[in-house]
């Protein structure tokens, strides 16, 4: 048995014994879930993914495990912006906070699938296509330079999702009502089954994650060099801890006003990256840009953007011109 064949069997165990833990163990149904229990949940899910990328040093090398640990700094920090993206559908739909931790559990486990497929389909692209990189390499710096340019608002409202082309397909092929059926799923009424408002908001989160996967994906596969085994476990290590992450962030979007401006420097990085690599190789002499740089550039992007919208933040609350963040309450 091979090295990465160890890997990948270990990262199954881990994944099946983690969520056995998670679930059975930190998790209920409808438990209230406090700041204090969000943040110990978090440091399992942030704990574990480190404790993997320590044995993938130790069975798979250095590099591997720089590979890795870059790839899931970067999924990791794209997690928390989406994470306000959730907060505004659950806002939209008006979840009740009970109902929070199923509804976000199921929509991540739909994620960890699409997310499997999109990465089987990118990687069998790129090795048929190379060509293929550049185009992902120009729409990570065009990406990159919308994030940079958009505006964050402090006082953004819930998204209407009557606009939204899922929420309109959903209601064109089935029978929808807005009750939450108090945790259900689907209720009937007059012998009619309709589908709750719980089932749209799990179908939206599935599927807004895969507007997600268009900029993270192409941005690990840089990363990890093409790494399967790298790329596989980086993405869902960091999606496995979505769901801890929105209860110890919710309340607290206006602290991190400003990392979607960190995110955008790392995807124009990563972006040029792709684009210009080969080309300083071929024509400039310059090696393949070390692993350890691009590290270097997510974790300094990441903490200097962190730092700075925090900073501001409590600048403004001084003021008087922040908003509460709230998060001294407890969040169900």
């Amino acid at each position: 048995m091979t090295a990465e064949q160890i890997t990948f069997i270990t990262f199954g165990i881990l994944l099946v014994v983690a969520l056995a833990f998670d679930l059975g163990l930190l998790s209920k149904k409808t438990t209230q879930i406090t700041i204090k229990k969000a943040l110990w949940q978090t440091a399992f899910w942030v704990s574990l993914a480190l404790a993997f990328f320590v044995f993938v040093w130790v069975q798979n090398g250095h590099e591997r495990a720089i590979k890795y640990v870059s790839a899931y700094l970067m999924e990791w920090s794209l997690s928390i912006d989406n994470i306000f993206v959730f907060i505004l559908i659950f806002q939209s739909f008006k979840v009740r906070d009970k109902f929070y931790g199923r509804v976000l559990l199921i929509g991540i486990l739909m994620a960890i699938i699409f997310r499997i497929i999109f990465i089987a389909i990118g990687i069998e692209l790129v090795e048929r296509f190379h060509f293929i990189l550049y185009i992902f390499g120009a729409f990570l710096v065009y990406t990159g330079f919308n994030m940079f340019k958009t505006k964050h608002d402090e006082d953004e409202e819930a998204p209407n999702m009557e606009s939204n082309k899922v929420y309109k397909l959903l209601k064109r092929v089935l029978p929808l009502t807005p009750e939450d059926g108090d945790g259900k799923w689907s209720i009937r009424k007059e012998g009619k089954k309709l589908f709750t408002s719980l089932f749209v908001v799990v179908i939206i989160l599935g599927t807004t994650d895969i507007l997600f996967a268009l900029d993270s994906i192409p941005a690990v596969f840089t990363l990890a060099e093409g790494d399967k085994l790298v790329i596989y476990t980086s993405n869902i290590f960091a999606v496995l801890g979505l769901r801890s992450l929105f209860f110890l962030l919710q309340g607290a979007k206006d602290k991190f006003g400003h990392l979607q401006h960190g995110i955008a420097i790392i995807l124009i990085f990563i972006g040029l990256k792709m684009l210009l690599e080969d080309l300083l190789i071929k024509y400039a002499g310059i090696k393949e840009i070390p692993i350890y740089v691009s590290l270097l550039v997510i974790v300094t992007c990441i903490l200097a953007s962190i730092i700075y919208s925090i900073n501001v933040s409590n600048r403004a609350h001084e003021n008087g011109k922040g908003p509460d963040a709230g998060i001294d309450r407890e969040i169900h």
